[in-house]
């Protein structure tokens, strides 16, 4: 038996068993080991009932002597409930909403109950506690020995585990196991070999060995990653890119025409890309820039000095004539036509055609008939001159990737919030020609440091930081239930002095009456009716949001920027792009429900002007929302994305399951030490063996842990 051995060759199992491991992704023995504990309890944690105490969150093995379902005596809400005992005393048990339980935990036979012990009357409870069948009570001999608990599946519980990890460990079979990292790392960090961290994550005699082991497998995790993403950019430099001609001076005179002086966050970050179109091999970078930073200026700049460099013959030589073409990608159609309508601003004074491709309609700048504005044109029209070479810089949507968008020389794409794109329509927009393009990933999403440096590894990283000047920080307040009529004064008066204002809503329609009083919050639909009848009767009110049709948003969106709307009420529909400098306040409904990154993005949209803007986080508690107090106090939101890392976590950030990284791995991205030192180390190895051949296993981890990232 081996690694790569099957647990049924292991240990006996059940139908249920077998299907519980499956939904859990665990296969061989190797996966088993890999199953780490999600937590553990001590001799210390294990109780009596006649040793606990009120308050006290306590393990007690014991019995059920009576479990019923039931409904409770006022509110009638549905429920199971029980007396266990453990021989030393007994406890009433309830699980509201859960009157299956009753049914499912046997009675009379042993189970470990896990939960927070309240007294009332001088009797003993415990509310929605952990249970789960234990075929013996554990038997610690110190008081120090920890016994680990494993995260379950139905079929499959902790104590199988146990077991069968056990039954492994005897067999000696971590000892089989291959350690994927290099023995001098491992020295040079101080972390255990894996036949040693394996044995102390699944069963330390101190807390020191699992805290030892836990960082071992974190920076394993990592470490993989890094790799994959190490591989990713020596396989990138391998790629042939078109000739740019990256001359700082030519963009400088182009930048003149700009409205505005540009910052030295948005000089640095041009020089780094024109810097990237000087190599032979593509440009793979991200751009991070927050709400409002001018990540558009930039990308306008860099593709100016691609549409005015000229491609090569069929000899290799330069030629006089033609241009070398950008694609720019973005993930709405409302922002595609804002980006478009910035872009012929930038270009008014330059002979660059510019075209605008969307699932609605096509358009194409200048215009013949209208001199310094847009013509719209037919689809197929469009295309042919894409195709031809005569329209260097293409905006749209999804539309780009299609097959029948081609391009004659695409040397640049910009994919804008990248994050709203998968790996395979990067792929699809780059790969629209033999020649690699070069490529810039843009996003106004704050993205922790250890995220960015972990997940897009393979990309350079740019961050701009810095606000144009006369920009005012806004002012964010928030604001509970009896403050509300202030917000709604102080918006009135604002609209009087001929600003406008967004108020941003969690859900599109009311809820169903039947659903959970969680699912209750303010809605599009209540709040239209109720702002333009009740608050704000006197002003102009729309809606916007993914329900309609994509004319309505259009519209919609055209009278707000003309100013004939004072209130837009949406959905967060508007996070991202949406540029109106006439709208300074912005009101967000059940603010807890979002989290803060998205609260930065959407107040964002009243950081465009020269105005004073004001943000109402409007909350449904009585009490200040303490993670609400974040935001108030991040200088930006970079600032803010650590801020919500410390606070709730990747794993509740970015979704556990939906990321392909586990729990350790989740924890050590909280670590900017370690998530640096993996990515030396991925570096420094893969540039002394690309191809990994003196590191086989290496290679095949990093592989599979790369494809069952989600992130992208």
């Amino acid at each position: 038996m081996n690694a790569n051995s099957t647990i049924d060759e292991l240990t006996r199992l059940t139908h249920a068993q077998r299907a519980g491991l499956k939904k859990l992704g665990i296969t061989t023995v190797r996966d088993l080991l890999y199953h780490f504990p999600s937590r553990y309890e001590s001799s210390a944690d294990i109780k009596s009932l006649e040793g606990v105490s009120e308050g006290e969150t306590a393990t007690i093995y014991g019995q059920f002597t009576k479990l019923e379902m039931k409904k409770s005596w006022k509110t009638k809400v549905p429920m199971a409930e029980g007396t266990f005992s453990d021989g030393t005393g007994t406890l009433r048990v309830t699980w509201f909403h859960q009157p299956y339980l009753a049914k499912m935990i046997p009675t009379n036979a042993l189970v470990r109950l896990r939960g927070k012990i309240t007294e009332r009357n001088g009797r003993k409870n415990v509310v929605n506690p952990d249970v789960e069948k234990a075929d013996s009570v554990p038997i610690l001999s110190a008081k120090d020995a920890f016994f680990p608990v494993y995260p379950e599946s139905a079929g499959i519980t902790s104590l199988w585990f146990y077991h069968a990890v056990r039954k492994a460990r005897e067999q000696k079979l971590p000892e089989a196991l291959e350690d994927p990292i290099p023995e001098k790392i491992l020295s040079a960090y101080h972390l255990p070999k894996l036949s040693t961290a394996l044995h102390w994550i699944h069963e330390p005699r101190e807390e020191k060995d699992m805290q030892a082991a836990r960082k071992r497998f974190a920076f394993e995790e990592v470490f993989l990653i890094q790799v994959a993403r190490a591989k990713e950019r020596e396989a990138n430099k391998e790629k042939k890119a078109f000739e740019i001609d990256a001359e700082e001076k030519r963009v400088a005179e182009f930048m003149k025409s700009f409205p505005f002086e540009a910052t030295k966050g948005q000089k640095n970050a041009i020089a780094d890309i024109l810097a990237n179109f000087l190599e032979p091999y593509p440009m793979a970078r991200l751009l991070e820039g927050d709400v409002g930073s001018g990540k558009t200026a930039v990308a306008a700049a860099t593709a100016y000095a691609v549409v005015t460099s000229h491609p090569k013959n069929a000899e290799g030589k330069k030629q006089t004539f033609g241009n070398l073409q950008v694609a720019y990608m973005c993930p709405t159609e409302i922002l595609a036509k804002q980006h478009f309508a910035t872009f012929t601003s930038f270009f008014k004074k330059h002979p660059i055609q510019i075209g605008l491709i969307t699932s609605s309609g096509c358009y194409k700048f200048p215009s013949k008939a209208f001199p310094g504005g847009a013509t719209d044109i037919s689809r197929s029209q469009l295309l042919k001159w894409v195709a031809n070479g005569e329209i260097p810089i293409l905006i749209g949507t999804h539309s780009l990737i299609q097959k029948t968008v081609q391009f004659k020389h695409l040397a640049y794409a910009i994919i804008d919030e990248q994050h709203r794109f998968g790996t395979a329509q990067r792929k699809a927009i780059t790969s629209k020609t033999t020649t690699n393009p070069h490529l810039l990933s843009m996003t106004a999403t704050p993205i922790p440091r250890t995220l960015a440096l972990t997940l897009y590894g393979d990309l350079d990283l740019t961050v701009l930081d810095e606000m144009p000047s006369g920009r005012k920080p806004i002012q964010t307040d928030i604001i509970t239930p009896s403050r509300r009529d202030h917000a709604y004064e102080k918006i009135r008066s604002l609209i009087k002095e001929g600003r406008q204002a967004y108020v941003i809503c969690p859900r599109i329609d009311e809820p169903d009456e039947t659903k959970a009083l969680a699912l209750q919050a303010r809605s599009v639909a209540s709040e239209m009716k109720r702002l333009s009848t009740k608050v704000f009767p006197e002003f102009t009110i729309a809606k916007l949001h993914s329900k309609m049709t994509p004319k309505e948003k259009e519209e919609t969106m055209a009278e707000f920027e003309k100013g004939k709307i004072n209130i837009l009420i949406s959905t967060s529909v508007v996070e991202v792009g949406v540029n109106v400098p006439n709208a300074t306040v912005i009101m967000i409904e059940g603010a807890e429900r979002f989290g803060l990154a998205q609260l930065h993005q959407l107040r964002g949209r009243v950081m465009r002007s020269t105005h004073q803007p004001y943000c109402f986080l409007m909350t449904e508690g009585k009490g200040e929302n303490a993670r609400l107090k974040a935001i108030m106090t991040a200088k930006n939101g970079f600032e803010l994305a650590e801020k919500d890392l410390s606070i709730r976590g990747a794993g509740e950030l970015y979704g556990k399951h939906q990321s392909g990284i586990s729990d350790i791995g989740m924890e050590a991205l909280k670590n900017l030490k370690l998530v640096e030192a993996a990515r030396k180390e991925a570096l420094a190895l893969v540039a002394k063996d690309p191809h990994l051949k003196k590191h086989p296993l290496l290679e095949v981890l990093s592989k599979e842990k790369a494809q069952s990232l989600h992130f992208e």
